[in-house]
């Protein structure tokens, strides 16, 4: 397992393109120079933290492929590393849910790899409750290209509430 992951990771070097933006980005912000299939990734995670703002669990629900892992690793109070499968239904259905604040997670030093149908997308975070900060981290977010466009299978964040540079 070990080495067919090592392996997949060295065949995708060559082919990489990464895509940075300079300051926190939403929909209005995809750059038009980006080759098609970057844009059209980045496009899918943008739309994503745009329903979570919306609080649009239909929205958020078109980006996942039918089959989605989703995970957590932080550290907790005891400085114990934590790694946790979330549940993207659950998630699903608490962006729908209604709230007081809305749901903003701003993302920047954005980096997207794409082979063939295969998409990965690397980015800063930050997480706001209305203007409120709440945490920091990296999104690791994993996509395939379907007949129906691009789509998330795979999703893992890290979190922190200290030591983040946000932009």
């Amino acid at each position: 397992m070990k080495f067919t992951f090592t392996l997949l990771f060295i065949s995708l070097l060559p082919l990489t393109v990464f895509s940075q933006a300079e300051k926190a980005m939403d929909s209005s912000e995809i750059k038009n120079e980006m080759p098609t299939d970057e844009a059209e990734v980045l496009k899918v995670v943008v739309h994503l933290f745009d329903g979570m703002r919306a609080g649009d669990s239909s929205m958020v629900s078109s980006c996942f492929y039918e089959q989605v892992d989703m995970f957590t690793s932080y550290t907790n109070k005891k400085g114990e590393a934590v790694f946790v499968k979330d549940d993207v239904q659950k998630f699903i259905n608490a962006v729908g849910t209604p709230h007081e604040e809305v749901w903003d997670e701003k993302i920047w030093d954005t980096e997207i790899r794409v082979d063939g149908n295969l998409a990965q997308v690397w980015t800063k975070y930050g997480f706001y409750l209305d203007e409120k900060f709440s945490h920091c981290g990296v999104d690791a977010i994993h996509l395939t290209k379907t007949k129906d466009g691009w789509k998330i299978f795979h999703l893992s964040d890290t979190r922190q509430r200290e030591g983040c540079e946000i932009k």
